[in-house]
């Protein structure tokens, strides 16, 4: 039988109450730069400041919890790397093994994280179709189950605990979201925030690259479409193809989907950093560069929300991000 989005934003809601003291309940930050630039009332859910870096520990967290109880001693991953870092330290914290496949151009920091939890590392190639094949390969030899990164109703359930918080805060403060608006990977946290945003009235956006935009390209097919992902900056978001158990979800409730450029994604990075004094990734960004090219309302200023999807970025990136552009360079050169 097939449930219902109310039957499934349960899940959230139990999620939510089960994550309650066992996950940070991250910060809602703000800036009036930020409110300037999007013309609207942006609220930041600052996830880059969770455990392990990400939102991506509660849905592994949960995931992973339930395996324990289940009495599984072991568990696999795949993932370009926050995924992993997530499901390594539940899996640490409910004493289960874990290994984990990452690409082999995975950030050195995710990959070191992974380590530093107490999982076996695993690379494999550089697609998501490559370290599929290894984490199932994996799975069959040890028995272990895997927990994917996206198609997986724990995990989903988990990513959308953190929309459900931003939605109950921003209420809270009598600022009630009028749009919500997440990164997209592999559709994983999107779709767990249309499930904690339903019937609420709320506009749910997803946020891609350029060039690595399959979930846009499936909501205008009709069905899932794979794409060979173009280089961007936002590592985080590069799956080939959105997840089925995703898309199956945001087909008919996700208001639209923004591409953003890395350029667009560079300069919210630096927002963040200069305007709110936290350091997010790339991928975590994205966010942020895909409010700023939302509408604004002719009429009232919007309340937008925004995921911080994570923090953990390379110290050489963020030098590169942060460095004068040439543009700057040049009128800073002309002023003098």
């Amino acid at each position: 039988m097939t449930r219902t989005v109310g039957q499934v934003r349960a899940d959230v809601e139990e999620a939510s109450r089960w994550l309650s003291g066992r996950v940070v309940r991250t910060p809602v930050l703000r800036s009036p730069v930020i409110d300037e630039l999007a013309r609207a009332r942006v609220l930041l859910k600052a996830e880059n400041l969770q455990n392990g870096g990400s939102y991506k520990m509660r849905g592994a967290l949960r995931a992973v919890g339930r395996l324990a109880v289940a009495g599984h001693t072991g568990v696999i991953a795949q993932s370009t790397g926050n995924h992993a870092v997530a499901v390594a330290l539940a899996a640490r914290q409910h004493g289960l093994a874990a290994t984990v496949v990452l690409p082999v151009d995975a950030a050195s920091t995710k990959v070191d994280r992974a380590r530093a939890a107490g999982a076996r590392v695993v690379f494999a190639g550089t697609s998501v179709e490559e370290r599929v094949a290894v984490a199932n390969g994996l799975s069959d030899e040890s028995g272990h189950p895997v927990v994917d990164a996206y198609d997986h109703p724990d995990v989903i359930a988990g990513q959308g605990t953190a929309s459900l918080e931003l939605i109950e805060d921003a209420e809270r403060a009598g600022t009630p979201l009028d749009a919500l608006v997440v990164p997209v990977g592999g559709g994983g946290g999107v779709a767990g925030a249309c499930l904690a945003a339903a019937g609420s009235g709320i506009d749910v956006y997803g946020v891609e690259p350029v060039g690595c935009d399959s979930l846009a390209r499936s909501l205008a097919a009709g069905v899932r479409v794979p794409v060979s992902p173009a280089p961007t900056i936002a590592d985080g978001l590069r799956p080939s193809c959105v997840g089925e158990l995703p898309f199956a979800i945001v087909r008919n409730t996700l208001r639209a989907v923004v591409r953003v450029d890395d350029d667009e994604i560079a300069a919210a990075f630096r927002l963040i950093l200069t305007e709110l004094k936290v350091l997010a990734e790339p991928s975590g960004a994205a966010g942020l560069a895909g409010a700023l090219r939302l509408p604004p309302d002719a009429d009232r200023q919007r309340t937008v929300g925004v995921v911080l999807t994570g923090g953990n970025v390379e110290e050489a990136l963020v030098a590169r991000l942060m460095a004068p552009r040439s543009a700057d360079l040049a009128e800073e050169g002309a002023v003098a």
